[in-house]
């Protein structure tokens, strides 16, 4: 299992962004994520850090691999 690195929730945006995802909304401090013709949406925190497993989650649920997710940073 790949070690995932400090990231924040901007960050995450961006390299989810670089994928193919697209910012729709935002409700309270989560921006909603989604990407047309995948069936999921990601709720991303817009935190100074995510928690290690909420970004393994997010990774999983975008359909990238962690090494994917890690190159896009």
């Amino acid at each position: 299992m790949a070690s995932l690195p400090s990231v924040s929730g901007e960050r995450a945006v961006r390299a989810f962004q670089r994928a193919g995802w697209i910012k729709d909304r935002q409700h309270g401090s989560h921006l909603i994520m989604i990407k047309p013709g995948h069936p999921a949406s990601l709720s991303v925190a817009q935190h100074r850090e995510l928690a290690p497993g909420t970004l393994r989650a997010l990774i999983k649920a975008s359909g990238l691999s962690v090494a994917e997710f890690i190159a896009l940073l």
